[in-house]
């Protein structure tokens, strides 16, 4: 079986479901910022991270898939995969408070980084809130609601606490972002 189809070297791609749109359609931009998300996901699984942190990515990459599969179907058809649902934003608050337990509390905004995981979290919790900045022009679409919307702001929740957690585990401290001409300004 080839890999290229040279259907879209007009610059057009197909949806599921048969209709063919512009390559830089906001359906297709939304559902190529998940995809790259997806994919930052298993970056960050590759440094081996805790095995908590490692299972929620599991789960936030076959979601990522189910998410992208219904942002690439026409509107009005069945994308063939489960929806997400209600109970994925659930889950993925419960991690969250499961994270949070025994971390400092914040007081400050704090600088992005640390060790490899937590910096590699970082960025996949960037790509997440760009990933949901394209979901929400679609949201006026008849194919999607909030809940998408709902899923992918607390998966950017839950990156930002879990690369906390990571770096705390590891014995790195948050660094507070501290603005120019306040004190402790160097």
């Amino acid at each position: 079986m080839r890999i290229y189809t040279r259907t879209g070297d007009d610059g057009s791609t197909g949806l599921y479901g048969g209709a063919r749109v512009p390559k830089d359609a906001p359906r297709v931009q939304a559902y190529g910022t998940v995809d790259e998300l997806n994919a930052t996901l298993g970056w960050v699984r590759a440094t081996g991270i805790p095995d908590p942190v490692d299972a929620v990515l599991a789960e936030a990459q076959h979601a990522c898939f189910r998410l992208g599969a219904i942002l690439a179907t026409i509107p009005g058809k069945d994308a063939g995969v489960a929806p997400i649902g209600e109970e994925d934003v659930q889950a993925l608050e419960a991690a969250i408070d499961g994270m949070q337990d025994g971390l400092p509390s914040l007081k400050n905004f704090v600088l992005p980084g640390g060790c490899e995981a937590a910096s590699r979290l970082h960025v996949a919790r960037t790509v997440c809130r760009r990933a949901e900045r394209k979901v929400v022009s679609l949201l006026n679409d008849d194919a999607l609601d909030g809940i998408h919307v709902r899923w992918i702001n607390r998966l950017s929740d839950w990156l930002f606490v879990a690369a906390r957690r990571v770096n705390f585990e590891a014995g790195v401290a948050d660094v507070p972002w501290v603005p120019r001409g306040t004190q402790g300004d160097a």
